[in-house]
């Protein structure tokens, strides 16, 4: 019973975290066809700006575009 509940815990988490990826990149793609989004790799790491605005400097890309979507 206990691996049941693990397992529908599990696939909720998934379902959740799946639609969150979708929203985000739904969110990117948008700022980037409208020319809006920019980004670049520096010695500090992943630079992104939205309208000229610099939002986030991390070090790996995925979490320099979650740090504000």
């Amino acid at each position: 019973m206990l691996a049941i509940i693990q397992d529908q815990v599990r696939s909720d988490a998934a379902k959740q975290a799946d639609k969150e990826d979708a929203t985000l990149w739904r969110w990117f793609s948008d700022l980037y066809e409208e020319g809006r989004i920019r980004w670049c790799r520096s010695a500090q790491g992943w630079l992104v700006s939205v309208d000229h605005k610099h939002l986030a400097t991390e070090p790996d890309f995925d979490a320099a575009i979650r740090c504000f979507a």
